[in-house]
């Protein structure tokens, strides 16, 4: 059933859940999910093993007394952790090997843990490998059987963990290009989506690409000749999460040219969830939409930039996909004006709360409404409302620590709130936001891969929990180390 403008401007007159309530800090923090940052114009226990920090210097600026404290400079140039945090080098590209004796391959993204057998942990780790992969030193190995484009270099490594540190790593799916976030299943699979729209016969390709597949990263059988899930459409996907209740699937796009989309993916009637369904699926199965906002005023929503306080809430409705495969048009070219609404940049996507937290990273000359660097949304699928959480204002000088930009993937932390990965400008962070949106820097990436005149650190990525929230995991994507950090986690109170 359709939620009408109508329906939305009184349902948000009855429940005072509209634009009234943005910036009010103390109305918001009572608000169902709420997230309200102000720091959008800043500018400025247990111990693992590896590298840790034991004394405290100040570096940073100050984040409203929430977060662990200043972050350490690491003498081994990898990290920046709090005191008393400590981090391992899981995997590292071309240092590390698989079984199979290949170096680990490059370009980490999004990742997924799930507990293994006897009390292990499985990762599936993506490498955003895009293009022929003879233009890569680490592609992806073309395993056999798991192969889906002998063309492309990207897709993904399972990472297993075990107790007294050791580690194995081994094919999930080769053959598959630009491998970037993706998301994991109520069922325990992992979805990979490509961030693509190369056919074949471009970039070298023997096959389409800008699909998403499922990976399982228990059962090495269930990987073998895979398939794409074209039901959820062909473009240049970023990540994905699954509604447990609903079935639908949820997933955003990063694109510009016009400005990318948030789909909906319905499943069709009596289709039941599981480990392998997914590639049953007939191409057309379901139904696959894209969002289209309106405020509480009923008045149509291009672009969500528009949004300029945290708070502000939207009315949600779909609108059907045309040509799901994009076999002449782009999915997001299909749509006229006043059709869809668009953001630039959707990036990470996390599943908490009965919703989807789904993140922009940033806003300029290609977006309509006010430049941000970074918003963090909540989709309400029994309400039908999409509502900013946090709201970064533009970094005046993303070369000095202290202020973040360009929020890529998340998680939702067992600790409260979120964690968020950096991906924009000059300094690159770790970073959380309290239930209150108070933001606080967790690490620092030190890796400099310029030089010291012009230092270039590469973003980071897949950042995640481990299945007993002791660990938090997360990549440096260039030239790809997954990392395992560890300390004294604690609860973050509202500020």
């Amino acid at each position: 059933m359709s939620l009408t403008r109508r329906d939305f401007a009184s349902r948000s007159a009855l429940t005072g859940a509209g634009v009234a309530l943005a910036g009010s800090v103390g109305a918001l923090a009572t608000a169902p999910n709420a997230l309200a940052s102000t720091d959008t114009e800043s500018v400025g226990e247990e111990h693992g093993h590896g590298h840790g920090h034991d004394h405290d210097h100040d570096h940073g600026h100050d984040h409203g007394g929430v977060g662990y404290g200043p972050l350490i400079p690491d003498p081994d140039g990898i990290l920046a952790l709090p005191a008393r945090f400590s981090y391992e080098i899981i995997t590292y590209s071309g240092r590390t090997k698989l079984e199979s004796g290949e170096y680990t391959p490059s370009n980490h993204d999004g990742t997924a843990t799930f507990d293994g057998p006897r009390g292990t942990t499985l990762l599936v780790n993506n490498h955003e490998l895009g293009g022929h992969r003879d233009d890569w030193r680490h592609p992806v190995p073309l395993t056999e059987g798991l192969v889906y484009d002998p063309a492309a270099g990207g897709g993904c490594t399972v990472v297993e963990v075990r107790r007294g540190g050791h580690v194995a790593e081994w094919v999930g799916i080769a053959g598959t290009a630009q491998n970037c976030a993706g998301g994991s299943t109520p069922w325990g699979t992992w979805l990979t989506c490509e961030e693509t729209e190369d056919k074949a016969g471009e970039e070298g390709m023997t096959k389409d690409h800008g699909y998403v597949f499922e990976v399982d990263p228990e059962d090495r059988r269930a990987n073998r000749d895979p398939q794409p899930v074209k039901a959820l459409g062909r473009y240049a996907h970023e990540a994905v999460v699954i509604d447990p209740r609903r079935g639908h699937a949820y997933l955003t796009e990063d694109a510009s040219g016009p400005n990318g989309l948030l789909y909906r993916w319905t499943p069709p009637e009596h289709f039941r969830h599981g480990r392998g369904r997914l590639r049953t699926l007939a191409d057309d199965a379901g139904v696959l939409q894209a969002f289209k906002c309106f405020d509480s005023g009923g008045t149509f929503v291009d672009d969500l930039s528009r949004a300029t306080k945290t708070g502000t809430v939207y009315g949600v409705d779909w609108a059907d996909v045309p040509d799901r495969d994009a076999k002449t048009t782009s999915v997001r070219k299909q749509f006229a004006a006043g059709e869809v609404t668009r953001a630039r940049k959707l990036e990470g996507m996390w599943w908490a709360d009965g919703g989807a937290y789904v993140v922009t990273s940033f806003a300029r000359d290609e977006s309509p409404g006010r430049p941000h660097d970074g918003q963090v949304w909540f989709y309400d699928p029994k309400r039908r409302t999409l509502t900013l959480k946090v709201l970064l204002g533009v970094n005046a000088d993303p070369s000095a620590d202290g202020a973040f930009d360009g929020p890529d993937n998340i998680t939702v932390s067992p600790y409260g709130g979120l964690v968020i990965a950096e991906d924009g400008e000059g300094v690159q962070h770790l970073f959380g936001a309290t239930d209150s949106g108070r933001t606080y820097p967790i690490a620092r990436n030190e890796l400099n891969l310029g030089t010291e005149d012009d230092p270039d650190y590469s973003e980071f990525t897949g950042v995640t929990f481990s299945p007993d929230g002791r660990t938090l995991y997360a990549n440096i994507q260039t030239p790809g180390i997954m990392l395992a950090i560890t300390g004294p986690w604690k609860r973050q109170k509202r500020r």
